[in-house]
């Protein structure tokens, strides 16, 4: 965008209450310039660009936002207009144009048949006292620098938060981690329930449902958690 092209385009704007004399002796260009500019016919190769930036702009849109250069200038070649794929991601560049490409699916459960499972909540996500029931989950955060996973425990009977753990990866331990994270910081009754859906996390990943048995071992003063479903599973302390 030139500076002259610049100025036609802040003169009218609302948010603008600068006059045009300011604005060009900011740029250092001649008002009569500036004017003098205004007059001039538009050029065959700007009216040729205003027309493929609205299309540009169609194909953009239709796309809902999704289309890099490449993929609208394919767009642009089936419907006959020849332009250059550089052109193409210049005009995107200058009008702010910039894909957002949808993040990959990713699986964070496992589907296997559940039906021989005993059902220990019986859907019902309330508790008459603290330390007896929990549900938890697993989210994943996209950062700059990839993806950090988040598990939560809460507790059925207060709602709160009571634990929770953050890592790079989905094994054993980001769970193992939530759970000690509660057991640090609320009380656990021997026996207590923990519910969360059928994740595809190591050891968590044979029911949505496990009993929360601690115990003391030795003469360790930390508890030692084993989550039971169909079995037995030791996370340790």
């Amino acid at each position: 965008m030139s500076r002259y092209e610049y100025i036609d385009s802040q003169k009218t704007a609302p948010e603008n209450t600068n006059p045009v004399w300011k604005m060009c002796r900011w740029l250092t260009v001649s008002t009569s310039g500036f004017y003098d500019w205004l007059q001039r016919p538009q050029s065959a190769t700007a009216a040729r660009r205003d027309t493929l930036t609205a299309r540009v702009r169609h194909f953009f849109t239709a796309s809902d936002g999704t289309y890099g250069y490449r993929r609208i200038h394919a767009d642009l070649a089936d419907e006959g207009t020849r332009c250059s794929p550089e052109l193409v991601r210049q005009i995107m560049r200058s009008e702010g144009l910039v894909a957002c490409q949808p993040r990959p699916f990713r699986i964070t459960t496992d589907g296997d048949d559940a039906a021989n499972l005993p059902d220990l909540v019986q859907r019902d996500f309330t508790a008459d006292r603290p330390g007896v029931k929990f549900v938890g989950d697993i989210t994943y955060i996209h950062t700059w620098q990839g993806f950090i996973y988040l598990a939560t425990v809460i507790d059925c009977y207060s709602k709160r938060v009571v634990g929770w753990s953050i890592a790079d990866h989905m094994r054993t331990e980001l769970v193992a981690d939530a759970l000690r994270n509660a057991a640090a910081t609320t009380r656990i009754e021997t026996d207590a329930i923990f519910h969360s859906d059928r994740g595809s996390v190591d050891r968590f990943n044979r029911s949505s449902q496990h009993r929360l048995i601690r115990s003391i071992v030795g003469a360790r003063s930390r508890p030692l958690w084993v989550f039971s479903s169909q079995g037995f599973c030791v996370v340790g302390c």
